[in-house]
């Protein structure tokens, strides 16, 4: 199998207060890719030269407290190139997009079973069941116009989704920890989808 280069790829990982940012960073470095930690305060300008943006994970509660994630949504609406949102991250994209975000009807910590039902994007590739690890309270109640669940826990319905129209991609798991199976590849999935949007803006 030829090792695939992502060298020349430079993502910024938005730092949303996450207990995990730093593996998130880690997992894309040993990668391959340049990667930097930037606060959810950094002008637009600092980063316009990324060419993937990560929201972390975190702790705010996006329906009641959207001043915690910065000016996140600049980012989203002023920055045209591939994201991947991870539990705080993916709720604050259901949201800005027009989504529904609120506390689950079961909180999830820990080991879950994922079913994945529509194995493309950032789980291409990916078998239809495996073991993911959970942190959160809060949910994706509905997705946004134009949007596609990906996957699903027997607790939370909307475990990953994508744009249909933008190579915007979100994850209520945690892909970064070693608890979580095919958290690595879930990830290179992503730098792929960064590489061909790069490829084709050239």
């Amino acid at each position: 199998m030829v090792e695939e280069d992502f060298s020349k790829l430079k993502i910024y990982v938005i730092d949303n207060g996450g207990q995990w940012t730093h593996r998130e960073y880690r997992v894309i470095r040993d990668l391959g890719a340049i990667v930097r930690i930037v606060p959810n305060t950094v002008p637009v300008n600092e980063i316009s030269d990324a060419d993937g943006l990560v929201l972390s994970g975190g702790s705010p509660s996006v329906g009641l407290e959207p001043e915690k994630m910065g000016i996140s949504s600049q980012y989203l609406d002023k920055i045209d190139r591939p994201v991947l949102g991870i539990c705080v991250g993916h709720h604050f994209i259901a949201y800005h997009f027009g989504g529904t975000t609120g506390r689950g009807s079961s909180s999830e910590f820990g080991k879950a079973d994922l079913s994945v039902s529509s194995p493309e994007g950032i789980l291409s590739g990916l078998p239809g069941k495996f073991r993911v690890w959970e942190s959160h309270q809060d949910e994706v109640k509905r997705v946004p116009p134009g949007f596609k669940v990906l996957a699903s826990t027997a607790d939370c319905s909307v475990e990953a989704m994508m744009s249909e129209s933008r190579p915007i991609f979100s994850l209520q798991f945690h892909p970064e920890v070693d608890e979580t199976e095919h958290g690595v590849e879930i990830f290179r999935n992503f730098l792929r989808k960064v590489a061909e949007w790069k490829s084709r803006r050239k």
